[in-house]
C-alpha cells in the first residue's frame, strides 16, 4: 500500500544534545571522520542501514537513546568540541585568505548537478563528483565560492538489475525536510523566489534551498512549489530527464534563475555580489545573459555588457566530443527568448552567441558550449589531453589560428582526499606519519613497514568484498521479496585474491565490455588455479540508452557462469557509498575508453589515493601522470582498421598485461608473504600522486590562473562606470568591421646566405597595411617552426615585431630577427593580430591576418 504523502518528521534532541542538530545541518561531515564516527556511535547498525545520512539517522533513533546519549558527559564533551571545533573551522582564516586584498571577495560556481554524499543524490556521474570535490576543496582552502545548481525531487535514479541482467529504473522522490537544507527567505518570513517569463504569458518560479558544504553556500533551485502549474512544477524532477524542450527550461532556470538568485542571495545575506562567475560546463551558460541583461538595464548597450561579462567569466568544458554537448534547435530558442524573459536583450543577440557559424556547423542549431565559450573570457579544459582535444574541437571559433593558438588551457581535475582516501589509510598516516593527511605523508618512509602497508591493503581488499556480498545479497531481496539469495552470494569474490576493479558511467566509448573481448581468456585469468583475478564492475547506463544497458546484460550474463561467478561481479546502483569502499579495495583500477575520449577520469585518481595501481589507456589525466611505477599503461591500437580490430588488439594487450606483469608481481611474495616490489610500488604511487591529485591543487590552480585575472579583469573594464568595457566594446567593433583591410604586403627577409648556420640571424622586414587601424591596435609576430607535411609548421615559437616606420599613405614596417638555435628544417611566416590591453589572448576576437 502506498503513501498519498510522505514528509519527514523532525526530532527534537535533549538540549545538551543540540550541538548535533548544528553538526548535522553543514555537510561537512560527509568529509570530517571524527563527525561521522560521533554520528554513528549513536546507533551504529541503524547508521550503516540509513547510509551514513545524520539528519536521517536523528530522525530514527529511539528518543530512549537519546536521553541516554544526553546523560553521557564524555559523548556530550565530544559533541561540544566537535560543534566548536566546526566553528574555527568555518570562521578562522585558511589558504585564501592569505593572498592578499586583489583576489574576487565573491565567485559564483555554476553546475547542473553535485555529488557531495550519498544522503543528497544530486548526481549522475563524474561532472557532479568533480563539482562537489570542488566545493570542499574550496571550503578547505577558504575559497569565497557560492555554489549555484537545481534541486531534483527524484535526483537522477536508483538502478536494479532483473534476472535478465537489464537495467531497471526507479525514481524515489527525496523529502526536502529530511535533507540538511532550508529554504532562503526574506526579511519577513516569506520564501525567497526567482521568477522567469515564459511564452504565452506563463510564468516559471523557483524557490532558492541553502545548503553548507563547510565554509560554501549552495543554493539549490526548486519548481515543486504551488505557485507553478502542474506541468512546470515538473521542470525540476530528475536530473537530466525529459526531452529538449524540458531540458532547455532546466537550463534557463540554472543559468538565468541561478544568477538571479545569487544576486538575491548577496542582498539577503550582505556578502558582495560576485566578480567572477565559473559555468562547470555548458549547461549553465545563460547566466551570462542574465548579468548582461542587468547591465542593459544600467544603461550599457549589448556590446558594452558582453565585454563585462566576458571579462569575469570562466568557462570549463568537461566533453572531448561533440555529441556529448548540448544543442537547442534554433527556433526553440527563440520562442523562449522572444518574451520578456531578458527585457532590453535581443533575440538576435541570443541566437548569434550559440549559432555555429562556422565551418562544420549545423545552421539552425544553438550550442551551449559555443555560447559558453563566447561568454567566457577564460576557458580550460579538464586534462592536458584535454586541453588540446578542445582546441582542436573547438577551434572553428577561431579561424586562421593554429590549435595551439587557441584560447583554451587546461587545469587538471582533482579529488577531495579527505572524502575519498579511506579511514584506515589515514589512520595508518597519523599514526607511523605523524599527520591524518595522506598526501602529505613521506609514503617512502621507514616509518610504514612493508608489512604494515601490506595488511592495510590486506583490510582494504577484505572491506570491499564484504561490502560487495552484502549489496549483491540486499539486491538480491529487494528485487525477490520473500525469496532467499542464492548461497553462492555470500560466498563472492575472495580477501585474497589479485582484484581489478572499473566502475563509470557507461557509455559506449568507455567500453564497458572491453573486458569480454575474449571470454575464454578472460575465463583463464579469473580461474588460475596459482595466480586468480577477480573483477568488481559498476555502474549506470543513462535510462535511454539501450545499447548501453545492453553492456551491462552482456556482463552480468558472463558473471553468472558457473565456472566464473565467484571471481567476477557486477554491484548494482553505484553511487558514492559503494565507491568509498570499491576505490581503496582493489588492488589495480582498469579503465579502457577510446582514446582520447575520456575528459579526465577520475575514479583512478580516488583510487591511487588509496594505494591502487592503474591499469589505463592513456588518456584524460594518466596520459600526464603515468611514471611507468605508478601502474600499467594499454596501449593503443590507433592505426587499427576499425573499430572490432582496435577493441581486439587493445584487449589482448590488456590481457598480457595482467597476465605476465600484473598477477606475477603480485603474487610474488617474500618469505614474509609481503610482495615486496608491489609495496614499492604502491609506496611510490601514495608518495608522487596524492599530493598531485588532490583537488586543493586543483582549486589552488583555478584561483591563481583563472579567478584572480578574471576578478582582475572585471575591475578593470567597470572602472568609472563602465568606461573602459564602452571603449573596448568601441574598439573591438571598428576592428571587426575594418579588419578585411588588414594584410601583409610584403615580407623581406636577409642576413644568412642560401645555406644558412645554426648561429646565424635572419633579419626580417614586414609591410602591413592597416587600413583604418593604428600601429596601436595591431601586433605584428614573426611565428617560426620546423615545416611538417603540407608546409604547416610545427614546434612553434613566436618572436614580436618591432614598429619601424609609419608614413602617412603608406604600409606599416615592422622589423625583427630569430637566431637558428638548432639545425634541420625551418619555416616560418608573418602574422597580424588584434591588440589591446584589455585582452586576454591575441587570439581572443578570432581575427588573423597571415602573409600570402
Amino acid at each position: 500500500m502506498k503513501a498519498i504523502r510522505r514528509f519527514t518528521v523532525r526530532t527534537v534532541l535533549p538540549e545538551a544534545l543540540a550541538p548535533l542538530e548544528e553538526l548535522a545541518a553543514n555537510l561537512r561531515w560527509s568529509w570530517h571522520q571524527p563527525t561521522l564516527e560521533l554520528f554513528r556511535d549513536i546507533a551504529p547498525e541503524l547508521w550503516d542501514e540509513l547510509g551514513k545520512d545524520p539528519y536521517g539517522l536523528l530522525g530514527e533513533v529511539p528518543p530512549a537513546r537519546l536521553e541516554q546519549l544526553a546523560a553521557d558527559e564524555a559523548y556530550v564533551a565530544r559533541a561540544v568540541a566537535l560543534r566548536d571545533e566546526l566553528h574555527a573551522y568555518l570562521t578562522e582564516p585558511r589558504w585564501y585568505q592569505g593572498l592578499g586584498p586583489d583576489v574576487p571577495a565573491t565567485i559564483a560556481y555554476f553546475s547542473p548537478e553535485y555529488g557531495i554524499a550519498d544522503a543528497l543524490p544530486q548526481y549522475s556521474g563524474g561532472l557532479g563528483i568533480l563539482a562537489g570535490d570542488h566545493l570542499k576543496a574550496a571550503s578547505d582552502l577558504g575559497v569565497p565560492i557560492v555554489g549555484v545548481g537545481l534541486f531534483y525531487r527524484a535526483g537522477y535514479f536508483r538502478q536494479a538489475i532483473s534476472r535478465e541482467g537489464w537495467q531497471l529504473e526507479s525514481y524515489p522522490v527525496l523529502d526536502p525536510d529530511g535533507l540538511p537544507m532550508s529554504v532562503l527567505r526574506a526579511p519577513d518570513g516569506t520564501a525567497a523566489q526567482v521568477v522567469l517569463a515564459l511564452p504565452d504569458g506563463k510564468a516559471l518560479t523557483a524557490r532558492i534551498w541553502q545548503l553548507s558544504v563547510g565554509r560554501v553556500p549552495l543554493l539549490l533551485l526548486d519548481t515543486d512549489i504551488p505557485e507553478n502549474s502542474e506541468e512546470l512544477r515538473t521542470v525540476t524532477d530528475r536530473l537530466y530527464g525529459g526531452g529538449g524542450e524540458h531540458r532547455l527550461l532546466q537550463e534557463l532556470l540554472l543559468g538565468i534563475g541561478g544568477a538571479r538568485a545569487v544576486a538575491l542571495y548577496a542582498r539577503l545575506t550582505g556578502i558582495p555580489e560576485p566578480s567572477v562567475f565559473h559555468t562547470n560546463e555548458g549547461h549553465a551558460g545563460f547566466l551570462g545573459l542574465e548579468r548582461i541583461r542587468g547591465l542593459i538595464a544600467e544603461g550599457l548597450s549589448f556590446g558594452e555588457a558582453l565585454e563585462v561579462v566576458r571579462a569575469g567569466t570562466v568557462f570549463t568544458t568537461h566533453t572531448p566530443v561533440p555529441a556529448g554537448i548540448d544543442r537547442f534547435e534554433a527556433p526553440l530558442v527563440e520562442r523562449y527568448f522572444s518574451t520578456e524573459l531578458l527585457p532590453g536583450v535581443d533575440v538576435a543577440d541570443v541566437l548569434a552567441l550559440g549559432a555555429e557559424d562556422y565551418d562544420g556547423g549545423a545552421p539552425d542549431t544553438f550550442n551551449m558550449a559555443v555560447m559558453g565559450l563566447r561568454l567566457a573570457q577564460r576557458a580550460n579544459g579538464v586534462s592536458k589531453l584535454h586541453g588540446d582535444v578542445s582546441r582542436h574541437m573547438f577551434g572553428a571559433l577561431w579561424p586562421g589560428f593554429d590549435p595551439a593558438d587557441v584560447p583554451i588551457t587546461s587545469i587538471t581535475n582533482g579529488v577531495h582526499p579527505a572524502t575519498w582516501t579511506d579511514p584506515q589509510v589515514r589512520a595508518l598516516a597519523a599514526s607511523r606519519l605523524g599527520t591524518d593527511d595522506a598526501t602529505a605523508c613521506d609514503w617512502t618512509s621507514d616509518a610504514v613497514s612493508d608489512a604494515e602497508l601490506w595488511a592495510l591493503r590486506g583490510r582494504l581488499r577484505e572491506q570491499l568484498v564484504d561490502d560487495a556480498r552484502r549489496r549483491m545479497v540486499e539486491a538480491w531481496e529487494e528485487q525477490n521479496p520473500g525469496v532467499p539469495a542464492p548461497p553462492w552470494y555470500r560466498e563472492l569474490l575472495s580477501p585474497d585474491v589479485l582484484t581489478i576493479g572499473f566502475a563509470r558511467r557507461v557509455p559506449t566509448y568507455k567500453r564497458l565490455t572491453l573486458m569480454l573481448q575474449d571470454p575464454a581468456r578472460l575465463r583463464a585469468l579469473l580461474t588460475d588455479p596459482e595466480r586468480p583475478v577477480q573483477l568488481v564492475v559498476a555502474g549506470k547506463s543513462h535510462p535511454a540508452d539501450d545499447g548501453g544497458k545492453r553492456l551491462i546484460q552482456l556482463l552480468v550474463e558472463f558473471s553468472q557462469d558457473p565456472e566464473v561467478r565467484g571471481r567476477i561481479v557486477f554491484l548494482p546502483d553505484y553511487d558514492i557509498g559503494m565507491a568509498q569502499k570499491l576505490y581503496p579495495g582493489c588492488d589495480v583500477w582498469l579503465n579502457n575508453p577510446l582514446r582520447p575520449l575520456e575528459a579526465c577520469g577520475t575514479s583512478g585518481m580516488k583510487a591511487a589515493l588509496n594505494g591502487s595501481l592503474n591499469l589505463s589507456i592513456l588518456d584524460g589525466w594518466w596520459a600526464e601522470f603515468h611514471d611507468e611505477r605508478n601502474g600499467w599503461a594499454i596501449p593503443s591500437a590507433d592505426s587499427a582498421g576499425d573499430a572490432g580490430e582496435r577493441d581486439a588488439l587493445e584487449a589482448a594487450a590488456m590481457y598480457d598485461l595482467i597476465e605476465h606483469q600484473i598477477a606475477p608481481r603480485f603474487y610474488d611474495r617474500g618469505a614474509d608473504d609481503v610482495p615486496g616490489a608491489w609495496v614499492a610500488d604502491i609506496r611510490h604511487t601514495l608518495a608522487t600522486l596524492s599530493p598531485e591529485l588532490s583537488a586543493e591543487r586543483m582549486v589552488r590552480e583555478y584561483v591563481e590562473r583563472l579567478y584572480v585575472p578574471a576578478a582582475a579583469a572585471e575591475l578593470a573594464v567597470s572602472a568609472d562606470d563602465y568606461a573602459p568595457a564602452r571603449g573596448l566594446a568601441a574598439w573591438t567593433a571598428t576592428v571587426r568591421r575594418t579588419w578585411p583591410e588588414v594584410h601583409v604586403a610584403h615580407v623581406e627577409s636577409g642576413g644568412v646566405d642560401a645555406s644558412p648556420h645554426v648561429g646565424e640571424e635572419l633579419r626580417v622586414r614586414a609591410f602591413v597595411e592597416l587600413g583604418e587601424l593604428g600601429p596601436d591596435d595591431v601586433s605584428v609576430e614573426l611565428v617560426h617552426g620546423r615545416p611538417r607535411a603540407g608546409e604547416e609548421l610545427g614546434d612553434v615559437r613566436v618572436v614580436p615585431l618591432e614598429l619601424e616606420s609609419h608614413d602617412l599613405g603608406k604600409p606599416a614596417v615592422y622589423r625583427g630577427s630569430v637566431r637558428f638555435e638548432r639545425a634541420g628544417a625551418f619555416g616560418y611566416t608573418v602574422r597580424v593580430v588584434p591588440r589591446h590591453p584589455l585582452l586576454a589572448s591575441h587570439a581572443e576576437l578570432g581575427l588573423v591576418a597571415l602573409a600570402g
